[in-house]
């Protein structure tokens, strides 16, 4: 078998392999003091898996001025990337978030997007238009739009010592990957024949 057709091969095989598969599309912030007098610094990755309809949150800090006490993301602002607004996911504190410490790690179970627990009532009412089924839709405007960000409240700050507005992380598709092999393997095969 020729280069070209190896190549063409493993391109088609990439392809299959990547079609009806779920995207998982990630949201990344670092995560800074919110308040004066507020310290502490982190990063924060929320990753929506758009079959499952589900949430993946990763998060890390430290220095915390105060200990934690919840966490949870906040959507949607008025304005990108500023201004506060009430929690959207999820109420109280994120599930088994930890308590009493300045600086930690944090992954969450997967939030299922079409539960009910997941989201405030307030988030459901005020940007879901009273729907469970459009808050999922609600969210990740929000989040497409730098209007949502993750939240960690201490005990020095009770209304939240860091934070960051989420933003989407570009990270390739297979399908991108595969074509951009190809093209490789064609500059390479040009290239050869010469």
């Amino acid at each position: 078998m020729t280069l070209i057709a190896k190549v063409i091969a493993l391109t088609t095989m990439l392809l299959t392999a990547s079609l009806g598969q779920a995207a998982i599309i990630s949201y990344a912030a670092p995560l800074t003091p919110e308040a004066a007098g507020a310290t502490g610094s982190g990063f924060v990755t929320v990753d929506y898996d758009d079959v499952a309809n589900t949430l993946l949150i990763t998060a890390n800090w430290s220095g915390l001025s105060g200990t934690t006490t919840v966490a949870h993301i906040h959507c949607c602002t008025a304005a990108p990337g500023t201004g506060t607004v009430g929690v959207a996911v999820t109420p109280g504190t994120l599930p088994g978030f930890p308590v009493g410490v300045s600086a930690g790690s944090y992954t969450s179970p997967l939030l299922s997007l079409d539960d009910p627990a997941t989201f405030t009532d307030s988030f459901i009412t005020n940007f879901a238009g009273g729907m469970l089924a459009d808050a999922d839709d609600a969210l990740l405007a929000g989040f497409n739009a730098g209007r949502a960000y993750f939240n960690v409240h201490s005990t020095t700050f009770p209304g939240g010592e860091i934070r960051g507005f989420l933003q989407a992380r570009l990270v390739p598709e297979p399908e991108t990957l595969a074509l951009l092999a190809l093209g490789i393997a064609g500059l390479g095969f040009a290239r050869r024949r010469r």
